[in-house]
């Protein structure tokens, strides 16, 4: 994986956790383990973070493969290219456009089905619920997380878009993690603020992948084909 690659993983999820907090925050304060034990509420806490992360690192290795298979291709550069300018796009696409938007039935169906599998998980009272309530939270439809999925075909193979999304899961963990406090820190205006940053973080995000394609030395097809010894 290219070495800027964590930084920005770490970044996105720092950056991602604010929303984290508007979005699943409800959930996270409403663990299945409550108890007024603080280890154990602690414990409650880092389980359902390590759900959410070991989910994203599973999404991302699956999405690694599209990354192993530009690779192969020598297409890595231009997917990388391509990925970001989508990313730009996306910042500047209109919000208007976006509202008369409407999903098709049968995703609805499947975020309903993933709904009520957390509410049966919330219902638990041991980690083992909250092991999977975190799991099936990770699966909640986000465009952040979908960023960063997108973002990780650029590492190029399975175990890079994995660990990608590994350390954006990590970057999140902090201020879910410590959601009490880090919820009564955050006032509208800082909120306001870090909602700001999100399409900057996009935008940054969009331009390096760009960059990595049009500037960065990659491995192609045929640079793989050296290294296989063939047999004559």
């Amino acid at each position: 994986m290219i070495s800027t690659l964590p930084y920005l993983a770490v970044s996105m999820g720092l950056i991602s956790s604010i929303h984290c907090i508007g979005m699943c925050g409800p959930i996270a304060l409403a663990l299945p383990v409550r108890t007024e034990n603080k280890w154990r509420r602690l414990a409650g806490s880092l389980t359902y973070n390590a759900g959410r992360t070991f989910t994203y690192g599973c999404l991302g290795m699956i999405v690694g493969t599209i990354g192993t298979s530009l690779s192969w291709l020598g297409f890595l550069r231009y997917g990388s290219v391509l990925i970001g300018g989508l990313m730009l796009a996306s910042v500047l696409w209109p919000a208007s456009v976006t509202r008369h938007m409407h999903l098709p039935a049968l995703w609805t169906q499947m975020v309903g089905g993933l709904k009520q599998r957390m509410g049966k998980a919330l219902k638990q009272r041991n980690l083992s619920g909250t092991l999977a309530l975190g799991m099936l939270n990770g699966l909640v439809p986000c465009g952040l997380v979908y960023m960063a999925l997108v973002s990780s075909v650029a590492t190029g193979s399975v175990a890079g878009g994995g660990t990608f999304m590994l350390l954006f899961g990590a970057g999140t963990i902090p201020a879910m993690a410590g959601i009490k406090l880090v919820g009564q820190l955050l006032t509208p205006a800082l909120r306001t603020r870090f909602r700001k940053l999100t399409p900057v973080l996009i935008a940054v995000a969009g331009f390096w992948l760009m960059a990595r394609g049009i500037i960065a030395p990659h491995h192609d097809k045929a640079e793989m084909q050296t290294a296989i010894t063939m047999c004559r």
